[in-house]
């Protein structure tokens, strides 16, 4: 019998991984778990935040919730939080890799290294780590385990600025030349495309085995950035805003039930029209 569309978007008793659980938008992918009923494990470098996050889970919305502190770089204990996630639940069913870096562009003494010139080699490394080889690791673990075990969802979250370049002027001071300007850094971009390329990879490799893949291209999200940046970040958008922190929960439910059951290898970009122009 065909579900119907409130039946599709239920995740009743249905795990889900989040990496980077206790950030911004990680908790907001969480949230959108619990609300469907599905079980919501944060992992997070910051244990305290994540816990703090998944008891407020269970406590808003009568659900089970999971945290713990996860180096997705280290495969090791990758495979003991799998463990650890199964003996407690018995199952995974949706993985979110939505865990990166995101530095800023100066370091404590106020030194800008940003520049593609200048960037720290150190950086680079530590960037791609975290946000593309953590994710690599986590689709190979926690995916391995979904394949041998009734199939699931795994769930990229990418950037606009994986689909397009940063427009660099809208990161100008006018205090700085040129050569001193701050710039989005190039691991940024690399990352966020990198991860839709293992986006299509994931959906032609396990899809058989009831495996599907696909990936988010959020645009900027509103956190009290300087009003200046503000304003010139919302020219590059049709609608003239950034998005608030709530208004991906309904994409990521979709995306993550079986109400997108035929998505697989897809990119959905949810960015006010940025990438239009």
């Amino acid at each position: 019998m065909a579900k119907t569309v409130k039946e599709s978007f239920d995740l009743s008793g249905r795990v889900a991984i989040i990496t980077g659980g206790a950030g911004l938008l990680g908790q907001k992918h969480a949230e959108a778990v619990a609300e469907l009923g599905g079980i919501p494990c944060l992992l997070d470098l910051d244990e305290k935040r994540a816990a703090k996050a998944a008891k407020e889970l269970s406590e808003t919305y009568q659900c089970q919730s999971f945290a713990a502190a996860l180096d997705i770089t280290d495969p090791k204990a990758i495979e003991a939080i799998k463990t650890q996630i199964i003996a407690q639940f018995g199952r995974i069913d949706i993985l979110i890799n939505n865990a990166a870096n995101n530095p800023k562009m100066e370091n404590s003494n106020g030194e800008n290294w940003s520049r593609f010139e200048d960037l720290p080699l150190a950086i680079w490394n530590d960037d791609i780590a975290v946000g593309l080889t953590g994710a690599m690791l986590c689709s190979r673990i926690f995916g391995s385990h979904m394949a041998k075990h009734d199939g699931g969802v795994i769930l990229n979250i990418a950037s606009d600025l994986g689909l397009i370049a940063p427009d660099q002027r809208i990161y100008r001071q006018k205090s700085e030349t040129a050569q001193t300007q701050s710039v989005k850094p190039v691991t940024y971009s690399v990352v966020k495309a990198g991860l839709i390329g293992l986006t299509k990879y994931l959906a032609t490799y396990w899809p058989d085995q009831g495996v599907r893949a696909n990936a988010l291209a959020p645009g900027g999200v509103y956190n009290g950035q300087d009003d200046a940046f503000v304003d010139r970040l919302t020219n590059l958008i049709p609608m003239g805003r950034m998005a608030d922190k709530d208004e991906y929960k309904s994409a990521v439910a979709f995306m993550i039930s079986d109400a997108s059951s035929y998505m697989n290898g897809a990119t959905l970009s949810i960015d006010g029209g940025r990438t239009v122009w």
